[in-house]
């Protein structure tokens, strides 16, 4: 099954210094039929204007995965760690028992980014936060694993859940596959471009929800960049 929801169809909330759209439900923004997707909870497409951000706030028992799409994040929390993630990049928290962070966009230029939440497998346990670049390149062709909770994963970012978050760079007319697994929920959404996920379109931001298929096979329309989760 490949469920596709447009763009055009999200929820989505507009701060001024914040435009957001939800695949998922979302603070007041709320659809029975999509509150999440396996043990993905949260997946939120977001615009951050210059010289703004989200100041400190709490989360608890639930692993965050940040996709800079442009520009670049800066991050702050209260374990004392600080970094700035830039495009192409991606930084993790495992909030844990408990953390409080603040997400500035201190750049001259809007950041758009790629909000993604995934249930834990254990609540509780020490916080944490890392980030790592993924050049482009690297995944030119193919899908690599960004962040992960499975320990052959060796390079990629540790997250505490039964769930892969994969990147891919396709140009027009490339083809890569990747293993559906039956039962497992994954979520894909083309940061650019425009692809077909098993012979069905899917445009730049829009989602596609698919399961029961053993596997997915993903041709670039036009040259694309693709971020896709595999959850339990």
């Amino acid at each position: 099954m490949i469920d596709v929801r447009p763009f055009s169809s999200l929820g989505g909330a507009d701060h001024g210094w914040l435009k957001a759209k939800h695949h998922f439900s979302f603070a007041e923004y709320h659809d029975p039929k999509r509150i999440q997707w396996g043990n993905l909870r949260v997946w939120n497409d977001d615009e951050i204007a210059p010289n703004s951000g989200f100041p400190p706030h709490p989360h608890a028992n639930m692993e965050i995965v940040t996709y800079v799409r442009k520009g670049a994040i800066t991050h702050k929390d209260s374990l004392g760690n600080e970094g700035r993630t830039e495009a192409g990049d991606v930084q993790v928290m495992s909030a844990g028992s408990g953390i409080r962070h603040a997400e500035y966009n201190l750049e001259p230029e809007t950041t758009t980014l790629f909000q993604i939440w995934i249930l834990p497998t254990r609540t509780g346990g020490q916080p944490g936060w890392g980030a790592k670049p993924f050049p482009k390149n690297d995944r030119s062709g193919r899908f690599i694993t960004l962040a992960s909770g499975f320990e052959d994963d060796t390079d990629a970012l540790p997250i505490r859940t039964d769930a892969r978050v994969l990147g891919a760079t396709l140009k027009a007319g490339e083809t890569t596959e990747y293993p559906g697994g039956g039962t497992r929920h994954l979520y894909l959404v083309p940061a650019t471009g425009a692809v077909e996920v098993n012979g069905v379109r899917v445009n730049a931001r829009d989602g596609a929800a698919i399961t029961d298929v053993e596997t997915v096979k993903v041709t670039a329309l036009e040259d694309s960049e693709l971020v896709l989760v595999d959850a339990a």
